[in-house]
């Protein structure tokens, strides 16, 4: 963790750090599924393509590589929203880098060739096929009909000039002779980058390893230049910690979607992989708008932002307890803000545009109510503090804004000093 001049260097013991593979030698390659393997969760809204822009906005200022733009294949409306977004990249002179997935078939490639025809952009084709035995066992293929599509797309794409990225569905559970004839017929056929897949969220950070390690064995045997991607589900939970553990494995490249939204369980959530990416020190870059692109895709998605959530979410960085508060209180008392952002926080507030914030409470001590005060320009005097206090302590939530200064007001003759009944947490 990256420390001030003026701290010691042992305030924190870093043991996320001991041992820690070495930070990748080539730099860590994002691609945010927000806007297509996202749109796929039951309960989420697919946004109008004003939303859909305002939010490919928000992933350039993160410094996201690539953006899944949609899948073409699909139909008009998937083809007029990747050839609006893949425009906006061309006008607005973004960074960031389309792609669109399809499957192996002529006819999903061929919308994506005209995309990128019409607006001169380059548009990378996620060319994806079902890999494991119960796919293939579910659907009658064959390894033999699986290596023919592959051949054909594969061969089809690079000849419509568009960069492929194969991707093998079920990657985390297919058999390994399956997973190596397949991938080097892409590599043979023109394939620029291959992309291991936990569709079903069903790798442990263990799994995520093995397999990842052998496909770049697969492609250092082929002599190619070729990328790995990671693509994970969290169906398990697991969805962060397989990311990592990729990375650390040999991925270049690994997928995302804001706040986990996607299919199920949904996909690794993009937000945490920045987040942890940045803590570890294997990427820097300038994450404040992270707030404002979770913001976004939570409104055009219609997906509530938990309280609890990490880092985004409305409670991430609050507290109402004596104990952590007076730590963060003692702190800022220094006026050492990069202390009150670490010694109750395994995440720094302000690195992500955020703050820590002392509440009131059940769970609170008087120093909670004088510090709050003091920093709302109330004069904390003793009377007043004991009558917050009491309310708080009486209280079985944490108080709001309006309550507080009702109570620093004076008492009501009726109901002096009386705490106001609880009820359902309000938030302003």
């Amino acid at each position: 963790m990256a420390r001030d001049g003026d701290h010691p260097d042992d305030l924190v013991y870093d043991w996320n750090l001991s041992d820690l593979p070495a930070r990748p030698s080539l730099p860590i390659g994002l691609d945010d599924e927000t806007l297509r393997d996202g749109l796929q969760g039951p309960s989420v809204t697919d946004p109008p393509i004003e939303m859909k822009g305002r939010i490919l906005r928000a992933m350039d200022a993160l410094g996201i590589d690539t953006a899944d733009v949609g899948l073409p294949g699909a139909g008009p409306k998937a083809v007029a929203d990747s050839t609006a977004l893949c425009r906006q990249i061309v006008e607005e002179k973004l960074s960031i880098r389309p792609n669109c997935a399809a499957r192996t078939m002529a006819r999903d490639i061929e919308p994506i060739a005209r995309i990128a025809s019409s607006t001169g952009l380059p548009v990378e084709a996620c060319l994806f096929i079902g890999s494991s035995a119960i796919r293939q066992y579910a659907e009658d293929w064959s390894i033999d009909l699986l290596q023919q599509r592959t051949e054909e797309s594969v061969r089809f794409a690079v000849r419509e000039g568009l960069p492929v990225m194969y991707v093998t569905e079920d990657t985390c559970r297919a058999h390994p002779d399956t997973l190596r004839r397949l991938y080097r017929t892409a590599i043979d056929c023109g394939a620029r980058r291959l992309c291991v897949t936990d569709t079903v969220g069903h790798a442990t950070p263990h799994g995520a390893v093995q397999v990842v390690r052998f496909v770049a064995r697969i492609v250092e045997e082929s002599g190619a230049h070729v990328g790995i991607d990671w693509h994970g589900h969290r169906d398990r939970g697991l969805g962060l910690a397989n990311t990592l553990a990729a990375i650390a494995a040999g991925a270049t490249r690994v997928h995302g979607c804001a706040l986990g939204i996607g299919e199920r369980a949904g996909n690794t959530p993009m937000d945490l992989i920045l987040v942890n990416l940045k803590l570890l020190g294997w990427i820097d870059r300038d994450l404040t708008g992270l707030g404002e692109y979770c913001r976004l895709v939570s409104e055009g998605c219609r997906v509530p932002i938990p309280s609890n959530y990490p880092v985004v979410g409305p409670d991430a960085f609050e507290t109402g307890t004596g104990v952590h508060a007076a730590a963060v209180i003692k702190a800022l008392r220094k006026n050492d803000p990069w202390l009150a952002d670490r010694v109750y926080s395994g995440v720094p507030a302000s690195d992500f545009g955020f703050r820590q914030t002392i509440r009131i409470g059940p769970m609170s001590g008087r120093s909670n109510v004088i510090f709050w005060m003091e920093q709302h320009g109330l004069e904390p005097k003793d009377e007043v503090v004991d009558r917050i206090f009491a309310a708080a302590k009486n209280s079985d939530r944490l108080l709001e804004e309006d309550e507080i200064r009702e109570l620093a007001g004076p008492p009501k003759a009726s109901a002096a000093g009386r705490p106001r009944s609880s009820g359902t947490r309000r938030r302003g």
